[in-house]
């Protein structure tokens, strides 16, 4: 299958420090794609030179086949949706203000929102269990429950590629399962997804595909089950693990 997202030598440094150096990966369409790797392994610079956030000192981004280096910022917005860290609104905006901003990468001249915009911020709130916070002032919430609103942002601009940064890192162990269900879900729609994660688990239980970093680099990426194993693990974080079966789930666990 073509890829959707294609990353070859990217390299980016802060002054004189070098963050990453040399990543190539690539992304199917369709995929729900996980990125994983130690604390300041250059994860969230990664993510910010793919979004034309950063510009990177050498290296291409491929989205859809062209360059985000070309983009504009509403093209850029009408292909890539963005869910960050935890975020805290400077505005009381309402969680449906919130969402309903997803929608204006398609806002034209003077008309403003239209019912199927009202109706895909519904729709997205309802897929994320937070349509009773609608009306809520998101300074009101909980930084989980701000998390959701977020992503249903990302889930109402209907892009064919979304981008998320340690998305469930605020959320309780219930919802964090809820989250990784719906992307599942949106991926086998056709949208692509990259996803920041922590936790290696969810990669193995939900990703079709991983891709690890460690000092800036990547040490390897394929299908999920490849990529996350005993050896890689320990390799990247130190320590010991093992890779145990459950009703057909693998689960890590570390050795003590």
């Amino acid at each position: 299958m073509a890829a959707m997202i294609e990353v070859s030598e990217l390299s980016f440094a802060y002054k004189d420090k070098r963050v990453i150096k040399g990543i190539s990966f690539q992304v199917e369409k369709g995929a729900l794609c996980g990125l994983f790797g130690p604390n300041g392994s250059g994860k969230t610079t990664l993510f910010k030179c793919c979004l034309n956030f950063l510009k990177p000192d050498s290296g291409t981004v491929l989205i859809g086949n062209k360059q985000v280096s070309s983009m504009s910022v509403s093209e850029m917005a009408r292909i890539v949706s963005y869910v960050p860290q935890e975020h805290k609104p400077s505005f009381p905006f309402t969680v449906r203000e919130i969402v309903l901003m997803g929608r204006s990468p398609y806002m034209g001249g003077i008309f403003g929102l239209k019912k199927h915009d009202y109706e895909a911020a519904d729709m997205a709130m309802d897929m994320l269990g937070i349509a009773d916070l609608a009306h809520i002032p998101a300074s009101n919430l909980s930084g989980g429950q701000r998390q959701l609103a977020f992503i249903a942002r990302a889930v109402a601009q209907n892009t064919p590629v979304m981008f998320l940064d340690e998305p469930t890192s605020a959320l309780d162990f219930s919802n964090q399962i809820m989250i990784w269900q719906v992307l599942k879900k949106i991926s086998e729609q056709g949208i692509t997804i990259i996803d920041c994660s922590h936790e290696p688990n969810h990669i193995l239980w939900f990703c079709d595909k991983a891709v690890a970093i460690s000092n800036g680099g990547v040490v390897t990426c394929g299908e999920a089950c490849c990529v996350v194993t005993e050896e890689m693990l320990s390799n990247m974080y130190g320590g010991k693990y093992f890779i145990a079966e459950s009703e057909g789930k693998k689960i890590i666990h570390p050795k003590f």
